[in-house]
């Protein structure tokens, strides 16, 4: 199937291309592909562009993990992935910076990068990306210069939706990237906005994301004067040429910040307070990105109206399990048991709540032994489900700590579900960098341990001797004893006994090592049947000992069948590092006394005759 063209006329009509169609990459302007990945039934659509231009070409707000093998998949449709040099990122959340690691690992030029506003990169260097250097659009004087008289310009949107938004426009096809402005939330939306009924879908977006009407209108007055023929927003619906003027006037004029509640109480004061409530919550969680700070404003903003005196979540990760985000953790996040009241809910369909449950809460006894301010225990507590968008399955809970019992009327009732709404945002972005951070973590683990023995590999010896070294000069007290091991005839054993065998004596002496030693020492896997342990600030009396420890175990050891009368021994030889001698000749001294200790006999003990 050829990839299908969207003629020039349709920048100002925005003719719907076939719902088959988006499986490829759709040109929308010349040489300007939309390459996102269509959710159904997802009201978020998030959007991917590509302008391609040869080997300098761009990709804009590249997309997330689950957006990542459709978008690369549209763009090799048009360039291979190593024509794009820029990938221009307009806020740094996940849904468009999680694909950022997995292009990392694929890019090989080495003038790659990635663009965003300075506040952006502070946050998406914590994705720890090695090869993509972060680039902030203001030092580049707003401007990206591709070469051939093109030139992008990067408009400056401040709080829309974030400290650091902007937007991007290339005067040569008058497309504005807007990022988050001029998006939508829609139970169906087509890629065009077809006329002016879709401005409800623009509408409910911008009244709940962004801040207020002042810093909208703003924005807008910033990117009126350009010539625009298409905008290509991240979330919702392209909009052709013929609606811009109207959606811009609908917009300078919205009352944004505000959750609109149906008001079935006639208490004016109350419904205001709810109001504000919801206005600070929302604008809280636009703004800030620690979650311990999202959560306890949260707690601070509900208080005047809920008799609440602490809240926590239970969310279920990619993994099956249980992250608890709490005061007692600092809302970090703890792999932990959810409580039976809480965890019968996790992964429940929203049917299955909606049976079972009136409303969009449970009142149910606190599980668990908090007490108030006062010292008193608190008896109830709130139950609120916060459902995935994706599945509609509820991916956390959030249990309010109540110190009093709660009646709950029609408003709060509406209150409680608007704000699962934006909770559930917070808390799948928090789950997501957990995931992230967690992967990373293994990641880091598997580049330093050897996976057949589980001790340290050269990578991470020499990582942290370098530091250790430095310590060492600066104090003779922190002394480094290199242990260098040979198991004597391995040979024999693989040969007699199988590869398998050997292995099994290589696990068997590194767990030997580990156990024979203190945490701060650093067992090294150097391969084969080779072995280093570093003995940090351990005197020499106490370092022979260790050794001599070691030895004997290991002749000592008995082991399973078929090697059930087969003795293994091991050699070694020691050296204590000199100050400011290099580690590498510190080794090479306790390799000669580990030769000196195999060509006198082996299983013994040698030391280095330069130790000081």
């Amino acid at each position: 199937m050829p990839i299908p063209h969207l003629p020039l006329p349709n920048m100002l009509t925005g003719r719907e291309p076939d719902p088959m169609a988006r499986e490829h990459a759709l040109e929308i302007a010349p040489r300007i592909w939309w390459v996102g990945h269509h959710f159904d039934d997802d009201p978020f659509q998030c959007h991917s562009y590509l302008i391609e231009n040869g080997d300098q070409s761009i990709l804009l707000d590249p997309g997330s993990v689950l957006t990542f093998e459709s978008t690369l998949k549209k763009v090799e449709e048009v360039v291979p992935l190593s024509a794009i040099r820029y990938f221009i990122c307009h806020h740094q959340d996940p849904d468009i910076t999680g694909i950022l690691p997995h292009l990392d690992a694929r890019i090989t030029r080495d003038d790659a990068m990635v663009l965003s506003h300075w506040r952006a990169n502070a946050l998406i260097k914590h994705l720890g990306l090695k090869n993509l250097p972060l680039i902030c659009v203001e030092q580049q004087d707003w401007q990206l210069d591709l070469g051939a008289g093109r030139t992008l310009q990067f408009i400056f949107t401040p709080y829309l939706h974030f400290s650091g938004a902007f937007c991007t426009f290339d005067p040569t096809t008058g497309t504005l990237f807007s990022s988050d402005l001029f998006g939508g939330i829609s139970d169906n939306t087509p890629l065009y906005a077809r006329d002016e009924q879709d401005f409800e879908a623009i509408q409910f977006f911008h009244e709940h994301y962004m801040p207020s009407q002042e810093i909208l209108r703003h924005g807008i007055s910033n990117l009126e004067t350009l010539p625009i023929r298409l905008i290509a927003p991240q979330h919702g619906s392209l909009i052709p040429g013929h609606l811009i003027d109207y959606i811009f006037n609908r917009l300078k004029n919205l009352d944004c910040g505000l959750f609109l509640l149906t008001r079935t109480n006639s208490n004016y004061q109350r419904l205001s307070n709810l109001n504000r409530m919801l206005r600070e919550m929302m604008r809280t969680l636009m703004v800030q990105r620690d979650f311990s700070s999202v959560a306890n404003r949260i707690l601070e903003l509900a208080q005047p109206l809920i008799p609440v005196v602490g809240l926590e979540f239970y969310a279920l990760t990619d993994t099956d399990e249980t992250l608890h985000l709490a005061p007692e953790n600092s809302f970090r996040g703890q792999i932990t048991p959810a409580p039976v009241e809480c965890r019968v809910f996790l992964g429940m369909d929203r049917h299955h709540w909606s049976l079972d449950h009136s409303g969009p809460y449970l009142i149910t006894p606190y599980p668990g032994t908090a007490l108030t301010p006062t010292g008193e225990p608190i008896e109830q507590g709130l139950i609120l489900p916060l459902f995935s968008p994706q599945n509609d399955l509820i991916q956390a809970v959030v249990l309010f700590r109540l110190s009093s019992p709660l009646h709950i009327d029609d408003e709060m009732a509406n209150i409680l579900t608007q704000l699962s709404i934006p909770l559930g945002v917070a808390v799948e972005r928090e789950i997501i960098l957990h995931m992230m951070e967690l992967e990373k973590k293994r990641s880091y683990e598997r580049s330093i341990r050897d996976p057949l023995t589980g001790l340290f590999t050269r990578y991470y010896m020499h990582e942290a001797l370098h530091r250790l070294s430095r310590i060492h000069d600066r104090d003779p007290q922190a002394s480094i004893a290199i242990l260098a091991y040979d198991i004597d005839h391995f040979k024999s054993i693989n040969d007699n006994f199988g590869h398998a065998m050997g292995d099994v004596t290589l696990r068997v002496v590194a767990h030997i090592l580990m156990d024979s030693i203190r945490g701060v020492d650093i067992p090294v896997r150097l391969g084969g049947e080779e072995f280093l342990v570093f003995l940090i600030g351990t005197p020499e009396k106490t370092t022979r000992e260790v050794a001599e420890r070691i030895r004997l175990r290991v002749q000592h050891q008995q082991f399973d069948p078929p090697m059930q009368e087969r003795t293994v021994t091991i050699s070694c030889g020691i050296a204590f590092r000199k100050a400011e001698e290099p580690i590498e000749t510190a080794i090479e001294r306790a390799d000669l006394a580990l030769y000196q200790a195999k060509s006198s006999g082996r299983n013994k003990v040698v030391v280095c005759s330069g130790h000081p």
